[in-house]
């Protein structure tokens, strides 16, 4: 192809593609398999929580460690994760986060003691925790423009569905065999099979192209065309660049960069994906323990998470037709919030069985508005070079507050301050990061990836 600065670029090429269900949605299907296995695991954390209570005689305070170990696993993995990414790949990284996560929840299933089981949550949390910055980096780099806002927000529509399923497989399981190993084991194949998926998919377009690798973009970006009927035309790609090499200092090099990118944007970034998924993985982590501490059985406390879980579908749904019509910041700006507020609510009403569910219902629609939009924001916000890394430092700042929140949420706040309380201080935090995003953030709708 000729390099005349007057033809389209080839990252304008692939993002002006028009969408095809067979190319940039078999992606989106791939990638998404991905996403849902990090919502099982992460939910099944809750699940784990009053089992192994039982199972090893534990108090609450050390029972947290199920999901602090998976969480700050999944946090490490999203820093590192991201940055292999944008280093060697979207599709090396693609391939191995799940291959890793199976490896290490088998490993757990046969724990010989408490200790080693919370090791090897951590190390499959390190697997896990790659998928959603290395998969919505995948996944936008492929999407048109016209349709990135809804596809990213789409994506999210695989974590109720992953969610729901560890909450209604585990009642199953456990309903029936009342072995909690089960709950981890079921997941292992489907995981595995989607590792096996993900090694047809191409490498992005747009990362080869940031590393000076033109023939290789070349090809993919013609093979793109090619099979969404597009019209062939002319682009120009630029020359070779510097390939950065893998070592702990570059993945520190990321971050000093990610932050000196525009830095009240990274604060932006980091301060919703704490506030507001430190709400969500506190419910997640605690309801069915909440639930069964207020009368409810086991198996009725699965069910209520995974019922709250699944109706977050109708949430997805409803942000991916307002994304595009309504903008990423005043969705985000309401469903925060809210969701918060509904959470709170619960605490007040959770002795009363039907308005628990109720509001737990409510609580799980909103915060699905907010989450799958918040990921579509975050991953727009930042260049192709610091995409991958910059949604992986954010889900990594995330995903330390929501290991440790769980923690001290069990050991102080919860026995000290009450349900209903320490739920609001986690809005409070909330409504500080929308308040910063209105003022020092821009929106982000139907803007060209840079």
């Amino acid at each position: 192809m000729n390099t005349y600065t007057t033809v389209p670029s080839g990252e304008q090429v692939v993002q002006e593609l028009p969408w095809r269900w067979k190319v940039q949605g078999r992606i989106f299907l791939i990638g998404g398999l991905g996403f849902m296995f990090d919502a099982w695991d992460v939910t099944l954390n809750g699940i784990l929580i009053p089992l192994l209570s039982t199972h090893w005689a534990l108090a609450p305070g050390e029972v947290a460690w199920v999901g602090t170990a998976n969480l700050i696993g999944m946090a490490l993995g999203a820093f590192v994760w991201g940055t292999i990414a944008d280093t060697i790949g979207r599709k090396k990284a693609f391939t191995a986060t799940l291959l890793i996560f199976s490896l290490f929840t088998v490993l757990g299933a046969f724990s010989p003691d408490f200790i080693w089981f919370c090791v090897f949550r951590f190390m499959a949390g390190f697997g896990l925790g790659g998928c959603i910055p290395v998969d919505y980096a995948l996944v936008g780099e492929f999407t048109p423009r016209k349709q990135r806002g809804r596809v990213l927000t789409a994506m999210d529509g695989w974590w109720p569905i992953g969610a729901a399923l560890a909450g209604f497989v585990s009642a199953a399981l456990v309903g029936i065999f009342g072995d909690w190993r089960l709950t981890m084991l079921v997941m292992v194949l489907p995981a595995l099979l989607v590792f096996w998926v993900r090694r047809s998919v191409p490498e992005s377009p747009l990362f080869l192209i940031r590393k000076g690798r033109r023939e290789e973009a070349a090809k993919v970006i013609d093979e793109l065309v090619a099979a969404t009927g597009a019209e062939p035309r002319a682009y120009s790609l630029p020359d070779a660049q510097e390939v950065p090499r893998l070592s702990a200092g570059s993945a520190w090099h990321q971050l000093k960069l990610v932050w000196q990118f525009n830095w009240k944007i990274t604060a932006t970034a980091w301060a919703l994906f704490f506030s507001i998924l430190l709400v969500y993985y506190l419910s997640l982590t605690w309801m069915p323990r909440i639930l069964i501490g207020a009368g409810f059985a086991e198996y009725k406390a699965f069910l209520t998470t995974a019922s709250m879980a699944a109706v977050g579908l109708l949430g997805v749904i409803v942000a991916a037709l307002l994304v595009e019509r309504v903008g990423r910041k005043w969705i985000l700006a309401i469903t925060g919030p809210l969701s918060a507020l509904t959470l709170v609510i619960v605490a007040f009403v959770v002795d009363i069985p039907t308005a628990a569910v109720f509001w737990l219902l409510v609580f799980g629609f909103v915060v699905q508005v907010a989450i799958p939009v918040l990921y579509a924001y975050v991953s727009e916000l930042y260049p192709t070079e610091l995409r991958g890394t910059g949604f992986g430092w954010a889900s990594t700042f995330s995903r330390l507050g929501a290991g440790l929140g769980p923690l001290i949420f069990a050991n102080y706040f919860w026995p000290e301050l009450g349900l209903a309380t320490s739920f609001a201080l986690a809005g409070g935090l909330v409504l500080l990061a929308v308040l910063w995003m209105a003022f020092f953030s821009p929106e982000t709708k139907q803007r060209r990836l840079e």
